[in-house]
Protein backbone atom coordinates (compact mmCIF):
# COMPACT_ATOMS: atom_id res chain seq x y z
CA UNK A 1 0.00 0.00 0.00
CA UNK A 2 1.58 3.17 -1.28
CA UNK A 3 2.33 6.01 1.09
CA UNK A 4 -0.63 8.70 0.46
CA UNK A 5 -3.02 5.81 -0.02
CA UNK A 6 -6.72 5.13 1.49
CA UNK A 7 -8.15 1.82 1.27
CA UNK A 8 -11.56 0.85 2.90
CA UNK A 9 -11.97 -2.80 4.52
CA UNK A 10 -14.87 -4.35 6.70
CA UNK A 11 -13.43 -5.79 9.86
CA UNK A 12 -16.66 -7.13 12.20
CA UNK A 13 -19.04 -6.06 10.08
CA UNK A 14 -17.34 -2.72 10.58
CA UNK A 15 -16.38 -0.19 7.48
CA UNK A 16 -13.14 1.29 8.15
CA UNK A 17 -10.14 3.04 6.24
CA UNK A 18 -6.79 2.41 6.49
CA UNK A 19 -4.38 5.50 5.64
CA UNK A 20 -0.85 5.06 4.81
CA UNK A 21 0.70 8.28 5.94
CA UNK A 22 4.40 9.19 6.20
CA UNK A 23 3.80 8.03 9.95
CA UNK A 24 2.88 4.82 9.61
CA UNK A 25 -0.64 3.10 8.82
CA UNK A 26 -3.47 4.14 10.65
CA UNK A 27 -7.25 3.07 10.34
CA UNK A 28 -10.65 4.84 11.71
CA UNK A 29 -14.64 4.78 10.52
CA UNK A 30 -15.24 5.16 7.39
CA UNK A 31 -18.15 7.32 8.05
CA UNK A 32 -18.21 10.85 8.91
CA UNK A 33 -19.61 11.77 12.53
CA UNK A 34 -21.47 15.05 10.54
CA UNK A 35 -23.43 13.44 7.06
CA UNK A 36 -22.22 10.36 7.24
CA UNK A 37 -20.37 10.92 3.87
CA UNK A 38 -17.89 8.36 2.97
CA UNK A 39 -14.30 9.28 3.82
CA UNK A 40 -12.12 7.27 1.58
CA UNK A 41 -13.88 9.11 -1.47
CA UNK A 42 -11.97 12.08 0.95
CA UNK A 43 -8.62 13.74 0.58
CA UNK A 44 -5.86 12.11 3.25
CA UNK A 45 -3.46 15.40 3.40
CA UNK A 46 -0.04 14.15 5.54
CA UNK A 47 -2.43 12.19 8.58
CA UNK A 48 -5.54 14.60 7.85
CA UNK A 49 -8.56 12.64 6.09
CA UNK A 50 -10.86 15.30 4.48
CA UNK A 51 -14.65 14.48 4.05
CA UNK A 52 -15.64 14.40 0.39
CA UNK A 53 -19.31 15.71 1.53
CA UNK A 54 -18.90 19.00 3.44
CA UNK A 55 -15.32 19.08 4.28
CA UNK A 56 -14.72 18.51 7.42
CA UNK A 57 -11.68 16.85 8.52
CA UNK A 58 -10.30 14.54 11.01
CA UNK A 59 -6.77 13.32 12.31
CA UNK A 60 -6.26 9.63 11.25
CA UNK A 61 -4.45 9.17 14.02
CA UNK A 62 -7.00 9.46 16.37
CA UNK A 63 -10.37 10.71 15.08
CA UNK A 64 -10.23 13.86 16.30
CA UNK A 65 -11.83 16.74 14.56
CA UNK A 66 -9.77 18.97 12.83
CA UNK A 67 -12.46 21.15 11.57
CA UNK A 68 -16.38 21.34 10.93
CA UNK A 69 -18.61 20.81 9.92
CA UNK A 70 -18.46 17.78 12.12
CA UNK A 71 -18.55 17.85 15.92
CA UNK A 72 -18.07 14.60 17.08
CA UNK A 73 -14.65 12.51 16.61
CA UNK A 74 -14.91 9.26 14.22
CA UNK A 75 -13.12 5.97 15.53
CA UNK A 76 -9.73 5.24 15.26
CA UNK A 77 -8.36 1.74 15.94
CA UNK A 78 -5.07 -0.11 16.37
CA UNK A 79 -3.57 -1.07 13.23
CA UNK A 80 -0.37 -3.85 13.51
CA UNK A 81 1.48 -4.93 10.27
CA UNK A 82 2.49 -9.13 10.74
CA UNK A 83 4.09 -10.22 7.05
CA UNK A 84 1.98 -8.93 4.68
CA UNK A 85 -0.93 -8.73 6.55
CA UNK A 86 -2.55 -5.21 7.69
CA UNK A 87 -4.54 -6.47 11.60
CA UNK A 88 -6.79 -3.89 12.84
CA UNK A 89 -7.96 -4.16 16.63
CA UNK A 90 -11.78 -3.45 16.42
Amino acid sequence: MPRGAVRPYFVADKEVIVCHTSQGLYAVDNICSHEEGSLYMGELRGCEIECPLHGAKFDVRNGKVMSGPALRPISAFPVRVTGEDIEIDI
